[in-house]
């Protein structure tokens, strides 16, 4: 059996050099730190991917009536029309106002309807073309925005 030098490959410069399989404390420490800021900004990049790509614009009813295309779903956002709301059955027909401009689309929605619905109220629903000039809403996605929580505060203070 060899020892020592004799066992291990000589490098070019023919020394016997035997190494130390130990690494130095401050280089871990930098591989670490290196490996653990890598991760947190995959995971960052991620998250804000993720938040960006999982949002949906809302449309106005002006909006919708110029962008809207067959068999696409489009959130529609305004306000309910007054002496707009009538119920046929189990069906809602209403009109929903654009907020800056006097236009607005009638809907015609099958589905449970919140309790502040009503005459002026915002509102959102996801809605897609009808074609009877109409737009359908689907069930389910009709919210109703509460004015408490959207409205100047008093001067109380």
């Amino acid at each position: 059996m060899l020892a020592g030098c004799d066992a291990l490959p000589r490098p070019l410069g023919g020394a016997c050099v035997k190494m130390d399989r130990v690494m130095d404390p401050s280089r871990k420490r930098a591989i670490r730190l290196t490996v653990a800021l890598t991760a947190a900004l995959l995971l960052a990049s991620a998250l804000v991917y993720t938040s960006f790509a999982a949002g949906r614009d809302e449309l106005t009813a002006s909006q919708l009536l110029k962008r809207a295309k067959p068999g696409k779903t489009y959130v529609l956002a305004g306000t309910v029309l007054n002496n707009s709301v009538h119920r046929n059955g189990g069906l809602l027909l209403f009109r929903v106002r654009d907020p800056k401009l006097k236009v607005s689309v009638p809907v015609r929605y099958s589905g449970e309807v919140p309790d502040p619905f009503a005459p002026g109220r915002g509102v959102l629903v996801d809605v897609h073309e009808g074609g009877t000039g109409a737009f359908v809403g689907e069930a389910g996605t009709l919210t109703t925005k509460c004015p408490s929580k959207y409205q100047a505060a008093s001067g109380s203070y």
